[in-house]
């Protein structure tokens, strides 16, 4: 093809690409993954539509790179601290104890495996394929890319079903990738080699440590800024030696890929730099790789075939099957409207779907037709499974989680907090260090928990890191640093810590740590009191105080303010979303996501948080 026409059909698949969200948006299509959208308008462009684009160096080169980033990303999307288990167990809305989540979570997806590869010999049976572990690996998978937004979505991250169903999707996406790659060795005749990969994971484990040695040097985060981004080079630099190092042991350039995801995972990045990486993923090189999914689809060799026609539907009964039997476990638990919900969750597939199909088809495991089945058989199931959860999942029968807060030092300012803060919305520890001169009595009315020490070791044998918010408030700067570093290792989602020292103050905000200072707070406060009185008093009031509303419910995402029935006396003050500050009016629309600053009696501020949670 000539570089004209090359170039054409590179212009056709960006303009889809970047055209596929509006048209989206403005549709209200709110329930069809952009992924799905992007893989549509591929098959509709495509040799099975118009046959308008081709695909040519310039366009194979990009999505093989969008594939190699999707597996990367996929990696970076597993949330390694849903492994760290709930020790304190929970009581659930219906009274029952909550199950351990690892353990659950690991039975319902051995189930799933076990259950997959009957399906999987059943299908050989019926003459649709010869290979049943590979059809085994196509019916197990699940895909985390539908499932952690979706999860998001319905506010459920923290609460149990919602940590079972992400642990599933996680050991499914692990397990998965691994048993690809091996299948892959031996289908390949490399079977003998395979050893070699332990060379790849022990690079991986490697470069882990040296990375985490990395993170903390003060001279590299001064070059993570201005036209350097050093923190950015690395990554990239990490994917590109370890999909290389992939290719040279004789494996899949994804698992490279996908160790370089989880490696960034293990390693904690700050949410700038995830927001980063995500958004030249998604922003770029992924949409073109999902384009030309759609556009190598051969639909009309599909339809020409009725077995490989009859395939789909009855490979979509498989994922059903394979998911809803394990998922019943849960019935012990949860209510039946719930457990269903989960099931056609899990079904989701499509990532490891379409590397599965697209390798089977490079080894000659399976032909165009079964892998073109495959993958539309895996867009289809991203397109009805996230509705069916949606609609089925008791919105009011979800509990209404406590926020997990430690505060590590009793003092004049954390004790009173303690007992402030409300019990229906935060579950309190409060600990300190063993002292001889502490009153009994004290320790007892607001409950502290004594530790012998500050050290790493002591504070994982209380489970200390098992948090929502750590706070890090004893009177040692010192201290409440590297207590603060330790959360954020650990994966504790927000991290404060009182630090007077205006330098430490700076450095740690780069880290994502929120900070106070009893000295400049004072001082804003007195100044606050002298220029402006009535704003002073509007902070400190206890009734007309100023309160965050997070806005969750989707039924409310893009309504106008003038439209919101729950006002009452409260006034919005403010939005924050993301990075921009808004000044609302009437016609300024609300979005999942934003926070709302708002003022009022706490009766309508009540009913507001009911409202918008």
């Amino acid at each position: 093809m000539g570089g004209h026409a090359q170039f054409s059909s590179l212009v056709i698949v960006i303009l889809t690409a970047f055209f596929i969200p509006i048209l989206l948006n403005k549709l209200g299509l709110k329930f069809l993954p952009v992924v799905v959208a992007e893989i549509i308008a591929g098959i509709i462009i495509g040799k099975s539509g118009f046959d308008i684009v081709h695909a040519g160096t310039w366009l194979n080169i990009l999505s093989s790179l969008g594939f190699i980033f999707l597996m990367f990303l996929s990696g970076v999307e597993i949330d390694f601290t849903v492994f760290a288990g709930n020790s304190n167990k929970r009581l659930l809305p219906n009274g029952k104890k909550e199950p351990n989540r690892i353990a659950i979570s690991s039975v319902i997806f051995g189930l799933i495996f076990i259950l997959s590869l009957l399906l999987a010999l059943l299908f050989v049976w019926m003459g649709f394929t010869k290979n049943a572990f590979f059809m085994t690996l196509i019916i197990s998978t699940i895909s985390l890319g539908v499932v952690v937004p979706t999860i998001k979505e319905e506010n459920l991250s923290k609460t149990s079903i919602g940590q079972i169903i992400l642990l599933i999707a996680v050991i499914a996406d692990l397990v998965t990738m691994i048993l690809l790659t091996v299948f892959v060795s031996t289908q390949s005749g490399n079977s003998g080699q395979m050893w070699l990969l332990l060379i790849l994971f022990g690079a991986g484990i490697v470069l882990y440590f040296v990375g985490k040695y990395l993170r903390h040097q003060t001279f590299l985060e001064t070059m993570a800024k201005g036209t350097v981004q050093i923190d950015t080079r690395a990554v990239f630099t990490l994917i590109i030696v370890l999909v290389g190092l992939s290719e040279k042991v004789g494996a899949e350039n994804i698992l490279g890929a996908f160790l370089a995801g989880v490696l960034v995972s293990l390693l904690s990045p700050n949410a700038h730099m995830v927001h980063k990486l995500d958004s030249f993923g998604y922003g770029f090189l992924i949409p073109i790789f999902f384009v030309m999914v759609g556009v190598d689809l051969d639909l009309l060799s599909i339809f020409k075939d009725p077995k490989v026609l009859m395939l789909i539907p009855l490979l979509l009964i498989a994922l059903l099957i394979s998911k809803f039997g394990p998922i019943l476990l849960l019935k012990k638990w949860f209510d039946w409207k719930t457990v269903i919900a989960s099931g056609f969750l899990l079904t989701s597939t499509l990532s490891l779907v379409i590397a599965a199909a697209k390798i089977g088809q490079r080894i000659h495991v399976i032909d165009s037709r079964l892998a073109s089945a495959f993958i539309l058989t895996a867009v289809i199931s991203c397109i009805i499974t996230p509705i069916f959860f949606k609609k089925l999942l008791p919105r009011k029968n979800v509990e209404q989680r406590r926020e997990r807060l430690v505060i590590i030092g009793a003092n004049q300012i954390t004790l009173p907090i303690s007992l402030e803060l409300d019990e229906r919305n935060f579950e309190k520890r409060l600990y300190h260090t063993k002292q001889e001169e502490k009153d009994p009595k004290q320790l007892e009315s607001y409950n502290i928990l004594e530790l012998e020490d500050y050290e790493e070791e002591t504070l994982e044998k209380h489970h200390i890191f098992d948090s929502d918010i750590f706070v890090a408030a004893t009177g040692d700067d010192e201290v409440n640093e590297r207590l603060a570093h330790l959360a954020k290792e650990h994966g504790v989602e927000r991290v404060i810590a009182r630090i007077e020292t205006m330098e430490k103050r700076e450095l740690l905000k780069e880290k994502n740590i929120e900070v106070y200072s009893r000295y400049f707070s004072g001082q804003i406060l007195l100044k606050s009191l002298i220029t402006n009185p009535s704003v002073a008093n509007l902070i400190t009031e206890q009734e007309n105080a100023l309160y965050e509303v997070k806005v969750k419910n989707a039924e409310y995402d893009k309504t106008s303010l003038r439209n919101f029935p729950y006002l009452g006396d409260a006034i919005i003050v403010r939005i924050y979303r993301e990075n921009e500050s808004i000044i609302p009016h009437g016609d300024t629309e609300m979005l999942v996501g934003d926070k709302l600053i708002v003022t009022g009696s706490k009766e309508h501020i009540g009913k507001m948080k009911e409202v918008l949670a």
